[in-house]
This record gives structure tokens, sequence and C-alpha cells, in this order.
């Protein structure tokens, strides 16, 4: 289905900017993803939006954009909705000066852990109380670099479904896996199957390059500033401590996770070929 909206009244208007805070996402179970590139990698992943919103002079620029076609063919067979409006109105719904010209609406995916199966991949990446969605979004783009399973949330992260975690996270919200829970809930999925909890620490800690890494890995990543509760380093299996050569004391929190990825990887590598 196609329709035209000129009218900054119009509901459908309202409908889409409240997307842009958490409590209109939730209301809705429904997010904005920004920009042909985002909007693309949902499509090559299996994802189409429900609604596709773009400025009407998009509709001029196919030869240009051939992807904007593409696109508007998978959403109506889909039996979604394609809306052309004004350049003005688009930078309403989104909230910024310089709006990107296409924008997707998705259905917010089952984040519930039953839904993830720890059996698909060697490494998964947990984050708890993660308060930064550009954080949020880089480790999600860690997670599909290194060729994790998916990203578990804990406790209070940044909502995953924001703008900024999604751009964050360049595509890696559609190609990864993700889950959100408290802790008590977490730990007895966790036991409940195989799994190796490991965070960095300085609690009881091993040199993070010599750790004897076991798959299914999950790597565990805690607060920005406060870092992780001491009663959840000592739930885990293993702690390993990354040196400081300078004057920090830490490395920042999706950056540590990227670091001991990609080093978990090598170890459980080195353990196969052994």
């Amino acid at each position: 289905m196609r329709k035209h909206i000129s009218g900054f009244s119009n509901p459908t208007v309202k409908e889409l900017r409240a997307l842009r805070d958490k409590k209109g996402r939730k209301r809705s179970r429904q997010f904005l993803v920004e920009g042909l590139r985002l909007l693309e990698d949902a499509r090559a992943s299996g994802y189409i939006p429900r609604q596709l919103v773009m400025a009407a002079e998009n509709e001029r620029a196919r030869d240009a954009h051939p992807l904007i076609e593409t696109l508007e063919h998978g959403v109506e067979q889909a039996g979604g909705e394609v809306i052309t409006t004004t350049p003005d109105i688009l930078t309403k719904i989104t909230g910024k000066s310089n709006a990107q010209s296409v924008v997707g609406v998705f259905d917010e995916f089952d984040t519930s852990l039953d839904r993830l199966d720890r059996a698909t991949a060697s490494l998964w990446l947990v984050a708890q109380d993660l308060r930064d969605p550009g954080n949020l979004g880089t480790m999600l783009r860690t997670g599909d670099a290194v060729g994790a399973g998916g990203l578990i949330l804990i406790d209070d992260c940044a909502d995953p479904f924001s703008a900024e975690a999604v751009r964050a996270s360049m595509g890696a919200v559609f190609t990864q896996g993700l889950a959100q829970a408290r802790w008590e809930e977490f730990v007895p999925w966790l036991r409940g199957g195989a799994g190796q909890l490991v965070a960095a620490s300085l609690r009881d800690a091993v040199p993070y390059r010599s750790a004897p890494y076991q798959a299914p890995c999950f790597i565990l990543v805690g607060n920005e500033s406060q870092g992780l509760p001491e009663a959840y380093e000592a739930e885990c299996d293993l702690r390993v401590t990354m040196p400081m050569r300078g004057r920090a004391d830490s490395l920042n929190a999706a950056v540590a996770g990227a670091v001991l990825a990609y080093e978990v990887l090598a170890g459980l590598d080195r353990s196969a070929g052994s």
C-alpha cells in the first residue's frame, strides 16, 4: 500500500515521532531505522520494514539509488506501507535537521533468553547495566565481526532499539541474537547448559592471553563507570586481567569487550588445533 503525507498534524506523523522515545517504542513494540545502508543491511538479513518512509523526491532518484526501488517492492510484497512525505516532515519524524532521506519502521524482536541457542556459536557477549547506547551498538557490531552468537543485556541496559544504538551497530542489530534479562534470570539459564562465564577483573585474575577459554564462552562486560558488582564477578568461571601500560586504569567497556572477544577467539582456535 502507498500513501502520501503532506501535513504535520497527520496521525501517522505523530505515531512515527513517538518512536524516537523509549516509551513510544515500548508501547508500539516498534523502532525506527534511518538511512538506506542500514535498511539494505536489514533486508539482506531477512528483515523487511512494515513501513518505509521517504522524502517524495526520492521517487525521482531511483536510477541513482536502485536499492530504494528494491526496498519498496519488498515492503509492498510483505503487505507493508510505503509513505512519501516532505523533507521537513521527515526531519520532524527523526528529530534531526540533517535527517536521512529514507526511514524504516520495524517490529521489535523477541528478546527472551529462551529463544537463544547457545550451541550455534562458540562465543557470546554479555553486557551488565551498560548505559551508553553507542557502547551497546558497538558491542553488537563487535559481535558480528567476531562471529558471536549474540549479545545478552543484563539488568538496566540502554535500549537496543534506540536510534543511537541501531546506528552504532552498523546493521549488526539485524545479524546478532539479542536477549534481555535480569541477573537472577540469566544465571540459572547459563548454568542450565554448557557455558563458561568470563570477565575482565582484578580479583584472582589470570593474564588474558594465557587464560584457558572454553566454548561456548560468554564474555561479561560491566557498567561503564562502576564495572561489575563483586557478586557478579564471583559467579564467573574465569576472571582475566588486561595490562594497562599508561595512565588509564581501564578500557572503555565496549573496547574491553572487543579486545577480549578476539583473544577468546584466538584461545579457542589454539585449543582446537592442539
